[in-house]
């Protein structure tokens, strides 16, 4: 993205301590700017460190951070653990954002996802902290996860409507042009690239009501020629027997991703 900066805000964000809860999008999968083995960031880590910017530019105190958010999470463990988890931190904003395991099994109930999803958002909002809800991704040039479009676009419609009636607000990945593109996901076709996250950080900020740094942040990226027939075969081949094949393993082992695995900043911390 080149084109010039967004003006800022003239008011800095209100927020003072934010945590994030979720699956492997808001860890951070796989955004490890700094190579393989670098620490994950990811877009909600990225946000953290936009308001916090926003913050001290005005001469406040940074904002404070923990991310909860563990990969291969079902919507019941972020609800009844991590969510309460955030509660007890005493944040002043809360994304909860998932779904998307939940909806990748056939057997799920998207409807009965939704309305646990309410619940607890409904319990938040009456605490008095802000909510950031989530769309799911708009999966139509995937050729296996788009078999799961309809059910994702019921998803979508849901949260709206939650964040309508309970006061919420909703980043919105189902409608981002940027984001049909191969070139902002990973090899394993299910997580975004370092410049994924960036684009929906910069969706975010919009979604709290806060101009972007970038106005092309949504901008769809120049087309590349197209991709012979055999070299798709070809990719979607490896992508089978690397990723597709693993992942479905573990669902026959009921294993996760996420086992053993803890939120990579549990405690609130202020963002340099």
């Amino acid at each position: 993205m080149t084109p010039a900066t967004a003006d800022l805000p003239a008011d800095p964000p209100r927020w003072t301590r934010y945590v994030a809860c979720g699956d492997s999008f808001s860890e951070g999968l796989w955004d490890a700017p700094d190579g393989v083995d670098a620490p994950l960031r990811g877009w909600a880590d990225q946000l953290a460190s936009h308001l916090s910017q926003r913050r001290t530019a005005a001469g406040l105190a940074p904002l404070e951070y923990a991310n909860l958010a563990v990969r291969g999470r079902l919507m019941r463990p972020i609800l009844t653990e991590q969510v309460p988890a955030a509660l007890a931190l005493e944040p002043d904003l809360v994304s909860i954002i998932g779904g998307g395991n939940d909806i990748l099994r056939p057997s799920v109930d998207v409807d009965r996802v939704a309305a646990d999803l309410e619940r607890v958002v409904a319990a938040v909002r009456a605490r008095g902290v802000d909510v950031l809800l989530g769309t799911g991704f708009d999966a139509r040039k995937s050729p296996l996860v788009r078999t799961t479009r309809a059910r994702v676009g019921v998803y979508s419609a849901h949260v709206w409507s939650i964040a309508r009636r309970q006061g919420a607000f909703v980043l919105d990945p189902w409608g981002m042009r940027s984001l049909v593109d191969w070139r902002m996901w990973s090899e394993d076709r299910i997580h975004l690239t370092t410049q994924g996250h960036t684009r929906v950080a910069q969706a975010a900020l919009v979604a709290l009501g806060l101009p972007p740094d970038r106005t092309d942040w949504d901008d769809p990226l120049a087309p590349l020629p197209p991709v012979p027939t055999m070299e798709q075969a070809r990719a979607n081949a490896r992508w089978l027997r690397e990723h597709a094949y693993p992942w479905a393993t573990r669902r026959l082992r009921r294993q996760s991703s996420g086992d053993r695995r803890g939120p990579k900043r549990p405690d609130p911390t202020p963002v340099a």
